[in-house]
């Protein structure tokens, strides 16, 4: 077995234990009586997180994540990959950790401590996470 079945493997893996918490997540969101479009919206956020913890080694699942993940999504990672990166859309990937990591928190996935400091991360550099995403947009200009 070469390297790429073996990093698909483990990406299949992944994905197969993620999937459980992400229906999960969204039965979370639907019992807090948001809108459907909102709840894809949310859903749609985390599930291209999973991608970038699966996109480097080492390979992380939902709940292996920590406030670096978060950060570096955020500060590095998006702004790069994803073509429809704006002000508006990181505010809603902040909202959408938010939601991710208290439903983590309260559904027992996510130690506390490790809740609170993602939570203190997205909090404490919102504006960082937004000045990424305008400084990439600024050098689009071409």
């Amino acid at each position: 077995m070469n390297q790429f079945e073996d990093y698909d493997k483990e990406v299949a893996a992944i994905r197969a234990y993620n999937q459980p918490v992400f229906d999960a997540f969204q039965g979370w969101l639907q019992a807090s009586g948001l809108t459907a479009k909102t709840i894809k919206k949310h859903l749609d956020n985390i599930d291209f997180f999973t991608d970038y913890l699966t996109y480097y080694e080492p390979l992380c699942r939902l709940d292996e994540a920590d406030e670096g993940d978060v950060a570096s999504f955020l500060m590095d990672w998006y702004p790069r990959k994803a073509m429809w990166a704006s002000v508006s859309s990181t505010k809603s990937y902040l909202a959408s950790f938010r939601k991710f990591f208290k439903f983590m928190g309260q559904t027992g996935r996510l130690a506390d401590d490790r809740v609170a400091e993602i939570l203190d991360t997205l909090k404490q550099q919102r504006e960082d996470f937004l000045a990424a995403i305008e400084d990439d947009e600024e050098d689009d200009w071409w």
